[in-house]
């Protein structure tokens, strides 16, 4: 019996070897420490390029180099000392000359451009490699519902002024809003309306003495409905901040039914990460109620008149603003931070969008020369001892941080002063910017992985590989001889192809994700072995040479195949049901079974045949 393969075979194989080698190459140039310099309104161009480099060299600010990169411009240095000193002085150059430039630090693959051009790229390195920052933060759900019914209390009341439904008072109690008539005909008629037009709430009669009412309530579907949409808008606002932050690779997704796990690798300013992920601010524009006389009284009183509410403003004196609001932070669509030119402070220049706009410029257009104040929102988070347990208390922070008397109708752009420094106005821009969080988000889980432990891990996982490797080479060599040389081969081989592999998927390499290369190292010897036994036996049952190849490969298939079926089926089920850590063995092992099964059954066949093939053997090297 004769083994070979037809020429297409081989041609197919040598194409997948040299594809292979393509695309692992990258990994193998590891990441040059950089500095990203970006513009939040326009693409960066040649002209602005140059000017930063001739700024680089009038500072004496040491760099690899400097290019233009999707509209952005991409510094290197030679290591991290340089990069951070040189991010410090550049930042502090461009905020002077612009605030709209934006500075971030990064970590850019040092891959040669011919084959970036052929979109090589190297893997990402997980949290656990690379270093960085992990939180695991937990989304503030009674938080999300109150103010949900802020929202509506605020509909209500719009929509029955529409309807010119006559009604007394609008106000919210725990879970429920109370709608006060003054009489029976009345609460009736609206009822019949309300409930047409908000098929979401429960409502529900109730009268005393002199008033009779309507108790509004969610549904339990809408309460649901109104958890799901705060966590996923939460996502997608943290999201935004990441970028705001101009962190790459980051990892952000939901955990159970209150929880997010954000994972920042390769961030190095640990601290504005954890500042601005967790940080839950927002503006709302009010007119203010009565006048000084009026504040004064009531902060005596400690009670705030009807349609009012008693605020502090920066100094500490009182303020009475009107309890409907203007415009929110959900309604802002920019913010730039920078400089009043009258007095120097900081100030943010806000852009509205279309229906925050409207209501602005209407509002404005009727009340000028009243004045207008900006109320400041923050909801922070202390961890207390309740009943054995540690628990994040909520405590919401109100500061009216301007009140200016209304000049002029504004519309879709105004600045807005009285902010403390220039972070509070840069941060809170950016905050802006990303957008406003559904509901407040307190932080209960923080890892911080430093470089140098990435880079331990790198070296440990990388060791484990190569000692797995080379034992695995030499026992194969000495039992197996000749076949065993052609199994280190395809060995080899089958590295190189998941390697690339992964690298093409631009997947994340984590230390589960080594295991799982360590273990397809086992499986792919394991396949080879079970094939060679095969042959073992089949000449020791008397037939020749080459029918014992060829029955040795025909008849380990099945086995083989079993095997690796299952273990792809296990696969499948740990990254359904895991999260991030088990995903990445997952991946790299369902990836390590297709190779090793190219590698070593097409493979190794393929150079037996080479070897073997075609001529009249006596006896085989196994």
């Amino acid at each position: 019996m004769v083994n070979h393969y037809a020429p297409w075979k081989y041609a197919l194989l040598i194409l997948v070897i040299l594809l292979g080698l393509v695309y692992a190459a990258p990994n193998l140039y590891g990441e040059d420490p950089a500095v990203q310099i970006s513009h939040r309104v326009n693409l960066i161009d040649e002209a602005e390029l140059e000017q930063i480099k001739s700024l680089l060299e009038n500072e004496n600010i040491e760099y690899r180099s400097a290019a233009l990169e999707t509209g952005n411009i991409l510094i290197r240095f030679e290591n991290t000392e340089q990069q951070l000193k040189a991010a410090s002085q550049i930042g502090d150059i461009l905020r002077e000359s612009d605030r709209r430039y934006g500075v971030a630090l990064n970590l850019a693959p040092a891959t040669p451009d011919w084959l970036a051009g052929l979109n090589a790229l190297p893997m990402y390195l997980g949290l656990d490699l690379r270093g960085g920052v992990h939180f695991l933060m937990e989304v503030d759900m009674e938080s999300a519902i109150d103010k949900a019914l802020q929202r509506s209390e605020s509909e209500l009341r719009s929509f029955m002024r529409g309807e010119k439904i006559r009604y007394k008072t609008v106000q919210s109690s725990g879970r429920t809003i109370k709608v006060r008539f003054a009489q029976a005909e009345d609460r009736d008629a609206a009822r019949v309306m309300l409930e047409n037009e908000y098929r979401d709430f429960i409502f529900v009669d109730s009268s005393d003495d002199r008033s009779w009412f309507i108790e509004i309530s969610f549904s339990e579907t809408a309460l649901e409905e109104e958890k799901r949409s705060a966590i996923q808008q939460n996502i997608s606002t943290l999201k935004n901040r990441v970028d705001e932050l101009g962190v790459a690779e980051p990892v952000i997704q939901r955990q159970g039914d209150s929880r997010v796990v954000v994972q920042l690798p390769g961030v190095q300013d640990t601290i504005k990460a954890k500042r601005i992920l967790g940080k839950t601010a927002t503006l709302e524009f009010r007119l203010v109620y009565g006048s000084f006389t009026d504040w004064s009284a009531a902060q005596s009183s400690g009670k705030a008149p009807v349609g009012a509410r008693l605020y502090k403003q920066s100094d500490g004196s009182p303020v009475l603003l009107k309890r409907s609001v203007i415009a929110s932070g959900d309604e802002v669509v920019g913010a730039v931070s920078g400089f009043d030119q009258q007095d120097g402070r900081p100030n943010v220049r806000i852009t509205m969008n279309a229906k925050g706009a409207d209501r602005m410029s209407d509002i404005t257009r009727d009340n000028i020369g009243k004045p207008m104040a900006v109320l400041f929102i923050e909801d922070n988070y202390e961890f207390r001892e309740v009943d054995g347990e540690k628990k994040a208390i909520r405590k919401t922070d109100y500061r009216v941080i301007s009140v200016a008397t209304i000049q002029d109708q504004l519309s879709k752009q105004f600045n807005i002063t009285g902010l403390d420094s220039t972070r509070e106005a840069a941060d809170l821009a950016l905050l802006l910017r990303a957008g406003a969080l559904r509901a407040p988000m307190v932080i209960v889980e923080e890892r911080t992985v430093g470089p140098s432990m990435g880079k331990d891990n790198i070296k440990k996982g990388f060791k484990s590989v190569v000692i797995g490797f080379i034992a695995v080479l030499i026992f194969m060599a000495i039992y197996y001889r000749v076949f065993g040389m052609v199994a280190n081969i395809a060995l080899t081989l089958n590295l190189v192809l998941l390697i690339s592999v992964l690298s093409i998927l631009q997947a994340t390499l984590t230390l589960p994700g080594i295991a799982g290369i360590v273990l397809t190292v086992g499986m792919a010897v394991d396949a080879n072995v079970l094939i060679f036994e095969r042959i073992r036996e089949e000449l020791r049952l008397g037939n020749s040479p080459q029918a014992s190849i060829y029955a040795g490969y025909e008849k380990a298939f099945g086995t083989i195949l079993d095997a690796n079926i299952t273990t792809f089926i296990a696969a499948i089920v740990l990254y359904g049901f895991g999260t991030g850590p088990i995903k990445g063995f997952a991946v790299t092992l369902s990836i390590g079974i297709v190779t090793s099964m190219v590698t070593a059954i097409f493979g190794t066949r393929a150079i037996i045949n080479l070897i073997y093939g075609r001529k009249t053997v006596k006896q085989l090297a196994i």
